[in-house]
């Protein structure tokens, strides 16, 4: 350091080799400049004013108070305002974020955290197998799921597959509770069924429930069935559906009680034959194959045989339906001596059937009305059951007119 001589000028001072030899010339900065230290010794920055500093920008980010410059150093009291900041995140926690960057291993994202956080490959959706650019863009805004808290760098772990899974779930209840009918494509088989997909959620179609005839197993895979929901059970992770359900119950909505229908005899027990109708099962009860008394339902009818019946009645809420034969017999026995032919002429013989019904209903209406308009009145005045003057019903007594849909109920009940 060159030293005091009286009487000598002061040395220049030497320009800052920071802001370069012009810095020694350079007048003070105007009073419309705010002056910024990054620490004790360091270079003057220079902002003017109005414009954002990148603090600022920092501090309106993370909701960080204003930094008052007069009391101190803006770094080291911006710092202790990140510091009081909570950020309260929980594994489990749902919150929204922005995508950073895309690379193989995953997406980087900003939750609003001290550091980044890390959704992997494997978590940014249910489905298997799936490029991370066809689920995440940059710049995209959507809601992630903290797997992983904070570790030593600040960095948490995200997923979106865990928010999709648990939604999917949720759907699945809730059409299985409405007892929705839905569509799914075979994927694979094995001995014990087909793999479906439904709402991303790996589903078992079990063998016994399925009604498509088929040569082979692996002739059900990319066939696309109506199913219904058997068990939806999100604790154990069982999804299991049946075709043969959604057929019954598509099934149930076509028939009609009076038609004729074809089938395939199922089974045969000692009380009837069960025949499968498009994956319905109707009972053929033994009262119901011939007019003729059976007393082996095998010497008539084989699990294998086609046959055709008429349907008596249907229970769509059990799924129920009752059929018959015998009424196809143009002669009683027929079923036991010819089936075939009972079939071969099944809906003209139903026809006629169902012609004979209807003229002994219109029969035992007309009756009934006889028998209505041949009542004495006076004697059912006596017996309290006829009118009072003005045509009413006596008090507590059924008026007149009320006695015909009886008499015919009663008469319907004959004919049958």
């Amino acid at each position: 350091m060159a030293a005091f001589v009286p009487g000598l000028p002061l040395a220049a001072p030497r320009a800052s080799t920071f802001f370069g030899t012009a810095a020694a010339s350079s007048p003070p900065p105007p009073a419309s400049a705010s002056v910024a230290r990054r620490g004790a010794g360091a270079a003057t920055m220079v902002t003017a004013v109005g414009t954002p500093t990148k603090f600022d920008r920092m501090r309106q980010k993370w909701g960080a108070p204003a930094v008052d410059e007069s009391k101190g150093d803006m770094y080291e009291e911006f710092a202790s305002a990140l510091e009081g900041l909570s950020y309260n995140f929980s594994e489990g926690d749902i919150v929204p974020g922005v995508v950073q960057q895309l690379d193989p291993n995953g997406a980087m994202v900003d939750v609003g955290a001290k550091a980044s956080a890390v959704c992997p490959t494997a978590e940014v959706c249910i489905a298997q197998n799936v490029a991370l650019e066809d689920v995440l863009t940059l710049g995209e805004q959507r809601e992630f799921q903290i797997i992983r808290s904070e570790n030593a760098d600040g960095e948490l772990l995200l997923s979106i597959r865990r928010i999709e899974y648990s939604r999917a779930w949720a759907r699945v209840a809730q059409l299985a509770a409405e007892d929705v009918t839905i569509t799914a494509t075979v994927e694979s088989v094995n001995r014990g069924g087909g793999l479906v997909t439904v709402e991303g959620l790996r589903a078992f179609l079990p063998g016994s429930h399925i009604s498509v005839r088929r040569e082979a197993q692996e002739d059900l895979v990319g066939m696309e069935l109506p199913l219904k929901f058997i068990q939806v059970d999100q604790d154990e992770k069982k999804l299991v559906v049946s075709h043969r359900l959604a057929a019954a119950a598509s099934r149930m909505t076509s028939l009609e009680t009076g038609t004729v229908v074809s089938g395939t005899v199922r089974s045969v027990k000692p009380y009837g034959a069960f025949v499968d109708i498009g994956g319905v099962s109707g009972l053929l009860h033994i009262s119901q194959i011939s007019h003729d008394h059976v007393k082996d339902i095998e010497a008539v009818l084989s699990p294998g045989m086609e046959v055709k019946a008429y349907v008596m009645n249907q229970d769509k809420d059990k799924g129920r339906i009752s059929l018959s034969t015998k009424v196809l017999e143009a002669e009683p026995g027929d079923m036991m001596t010819d089936p075939a032919a009972v079939f071969a002429v099944a809906e003209d013989t139903a026809a006629r059937y169902l012609a004979r019904v209807e003229e002994e209903r219109a029969a035992a209406s007309s009756v009934a009305d006889d028998i209505v308009s041949s009542l004495d009145i006076a004697s059912l005045d006596d017996l309290g059951l006829g009118v009072d003057v003005d045509g009413a019903a006596p008090e507590g007594a059924p008026a007149v007119a009320d006695a015909a849909p009886a008499a015919t109920a009663v008469a319907d009940a004959a004919a049958e």
